[in-house]
């Protein structure tokens, strides 16, 4: 039975975007089954517009240069990557609501659902990992 991995992503940063993209592409690579729950600011990641929504907070500019410097995927690299390997993502209904964002708004392929879908996807999780 393969591993589980659960990810809750509520920041909406470019820094917190690559820590849960690492994270899921990494554990899909050893075969793993993962779920990635967007929430808050972190629908900001699968945005269809999230090149120029997702910032590197102050002080932490210098990352770019390192990613470009170490070859890092970029954010829609590493978001297709996930896709191609069935990374499940899971926007929160209930801050779509608040926010006034819709399904449309993101990239193909995510899902819309509540704090329940994920449970029911974490319930079974053999580690769960909060960003």
């Amino acid at each position: 039975m393969a591993r589980r991995v659960a990810i809750i992503a509520s920041n909406g940063g470019l820094d917190s975007a690559y820590k849960v993209l690492n994270i899921a592409t990494a554990a899909a690579a050893t075969d793993a089954e993962v779920a990635i729950f967007f929430t808050f600011e972190a629908l900001a990641i699968i945005h269809k517009d999230s090149a120029a929504m997702l910032t590197m907070g102050p002080g932490k500019e210098h990352y770019m240069e390192g990613f470009k410097r170490a070859n890092v995927p970029s954010i829609q690299e590493l978001l297709q990557i996930a896709m191609e390997s069935g990374v499940k993502m899971i926007a929160c209904q209930m801050t779509m609501d608040v926010t006034g964002m819709t399904k449309d708004m993101f990239i193909e392929g995510v899902e819309v659902g509540g704090a329940v879908t994920f449970l029911d996807f974490a319930y079974d999780a053999d580690a769960t990992v909060t960003f």
